[in-house]
C-alpha cells in the first residue's frame, strides 16, 4: 500500500475529513443485567446482580479493589470464556439479546464492545496498520476507504496532528497517552456500540488523563460508555451514573449528582467519606 503522510496527502485531501461522520448506530442500544452471578473455582465473584445501563451516557463502576468491577465489565463482552473453571449465572440483555442465550455469536458480541484497557496495549506494528487492522479484519479492502477510516478515527481521538508526520513509524514509539488515544481509535474502527473502559486513565499522566476524559464525554453522544475507576474525582467529573460494588454485590447506583450528594446506604457513605478504599 502506498504510504501515507502530510507529503501523501494534498491539504484539500485532508480537509475531506475533519467532519466526522460515524455510523449511525440502532435507535436502542441498551444493556440490562438480570440476576448476574459469576463464579471462578469455588469463588462466588459477583452475587445477585441485577442492572440496567443508561444509553448514550457515562456509567462509572466504583467501589475498593477486589469488589467485581472488571469481573462486571468483562461479562459483557463475553471475556470470561478465556478464564478457566468460570460459571456464569443469570441474563445480560444487550440490545435485547441475551448474550449468554443459545446459539449466539460470541464474536458479533465483542465487534460491539471497544474496550480500553488498564495499559494501553498497541499491536506490533505501525500507526496506521493499528487503526487499520479492524475494519480489515471485518471486511474492509478499497484503500481509499481503509485510508479514510484511518485519518477519521485518529482525527476522532485528537491524535491525527500529532502523528501525520510518522504514521507509519512502530505505535511502540508513541507516549504511553498517545498510546492510550491510539488504542480508541483502533476501537472505534471497528464501529461498536459501547466503549468499555477499565481502569482506562491509572497508568497516564494527569495532561492525557485529562484527554482521555474530554474524549469519554464526546463518546457518551454516539455511544453507551461504561467505565471502571478507582478514582472518586474522575466519576464525579465524568460520569452520568454511578454504580457503586462491595464484596461482589452492589450496594447502591444512581445518578451521579443525587450519589454524591445524597447517598443512601451506610456502606456508600462511609465509602466515601475514606473510611475505607
Amino acid at each position: 500500500m502506498k504510504n501515507i503522510g502530510a507529503a501523501s496527502l494534498s491539504e484539500n485531501r485532508v480537509s475531506d475529513y475533519n467532519e466526522i461522520t460515524l455510523r449511525k448506530l440502532p435507535a436502542s442500544h441498551s444493556i440490562s443485567i438480570r440476576d448476574l452471578n459469576v463464579f471462578i473455582g469455588n469463588n462466588h465473584i459477583l452475587n445477585d446482580i441485577n442492572l440496567t445501563i443508561p444509553e448514550k451516557s457515562i456509567t462509572c463502576i466504583i467501589g475498593p479493589s477486589g469488589c467485581g468491577k472488571s469481573t462486571l465489565l468483562k461479562t459483557l463482552n463475553r471475556m470470561h470464556d478465556e478464564t478457566p473453571d468460570v460459571r456464569i449465572e443469570g441474563e445480560v440483555y444487550v440490545d435485547d439479546e441475551n448474550i449468554y442465550g443459545n446459539n449466539i455469536n460470541v464474536i458479533d458480541i465483542r465487534k460491539k464492545m471497544g474496550l480500553l484497557a488498564q495499559r494501553p496495549c498497541p499491536l506490533p506494528m505501525s500507526i496506521f496498520d493499528n487503526v487499520a487492522y479492524g475494519p480489515r479484519i471485518h471486511g474492509l479492502k478499497k484503500r481509499k476507504a481503509i485510508n479514510q477510516t484511518v485519518i477519521q478515527y485518529l482525527q476522532y481521538v485528537g491524535l491525527w496532528d500529532e502523528v501525520r508526520e510518522r504514521i507509519r513509524t512502530s505505535a511502540s514509539s508513541l507516549s504511553i497517552g498517545q498510546q492510550q488515544r491510539l488504542c480508541l481509535a483502533r476501537g472505534l474502527a471497528i464501529e461498536p456500540e459501547y466503549i468499555l473502559g477499565d481502569e482506562a486513565t491509572s497508568a497516564l499522566d494527569p495532561i492525557s488523563t485529562r484527554k482521555i476524559e474530554e474524549m469519554f464525554l464526546k463518546l457518551k453522544e454516539k455511544y453507551t460508555v461504561i467505565l471502571v475507576t478507582h478514582t472518586l474525582r474522575q466519576a464525579k467529573r465524568i460520569a452520568d451514573h454511578i454504580v457503586f460494588m462491595y464484596m461482589g454485590r452492589i450496594i447502591e447506583s444512581g445518578p451521579t449528582e443525587e450519589f454524591f450528594n445524597n447517598p443512601k446506604d451506610k456502606l456508600t457513605k462511609d465509602y466515601l467519606s475514606g473510611s475505607f478504599s
